[in-house]
């Protein structure tokens, strides 16, 4: 259980906004217009309260081109893969081998990537995998195929993340493993 005191206050020291929390109904509609299941944990935070500012995301705005602007966000670890199956070469061992032709392998890793667990924004490009749908997910920086665990848990996330606590104290040996994010975790 998340001690939200604590995380309210965390976020009043940093001087960042929230508002009240998304209902039951709210989560229904948001959980089904971007077919997504949000952790546990994140789900009971931005039930008590909903962080507000440029780089977390906007949930509450389910205009057409609050959506459109919410897709794109949830889509960025799929388009920083294919980036770097296109420009880099980067291939996941598990998918096989990689086929030479360059389109082929981007469909290929488009239909390896609708496998793995899905992600869910945080704040910026920290995201929280919804596999398993269980409380205690890491939090992972995400970006392209740069993939870190930024904190254990969500609470240890938001301590990090926030400057209540340093990186190097991440109990890297409590984190959760999680299918093909973790594989991709590459320690600062």
């Amino acid at each position: 259980m998340l001690n939200i005191s604590e995380i309210k206050q965390l976020f009043k020291l940093n001087g960042l906004s929230f508002t009240h929390g998304l209902t039951n109904e709210e989560f229904t509609q948001i959980e089904q217009t971007y077919d997504l299941r949000f952790p546990p944990d994140l789900r009971e935070m931005l039930s008590h309260m909903l962080p507000i500012g440029n780089r977390f995301p906007i949930w509450r705005d389910l205009s057409q081109r609050g959506i459109a602007s919410m897709r794109q966000y949830l889509n960025m670890p799929l388009e920083g893969i294919l980036f770097d199956v296109q420009y880099n070469q980067f291939w996941y061992p598990a998918w096989g081998e990689r086929p030479e032709d360059n389109k082929v392998a981007l469909e290929m890793a488009r239909q390896q990537y609708a496998k793995v667990p899905p992600l869910v924004p945080v704040y910026n490009h920290r995201y929280m995998p919804t596999e398993p749908y269980e409380v205690g997910n890491p939090v992972l920086s995400v970006y392209q195929t740069d993939v870190i665990v930024y904190g254990a848990n969500l609470e240890d996330y938001l301590q990090i993340e926030f400057n209540r606590k340093s990186y190097e104290g991440i109990d890297f040996a409590s984190v959760k493993p999680i299918e093909f994010w973790l594989d991709l975790d590459r320690p600062i």
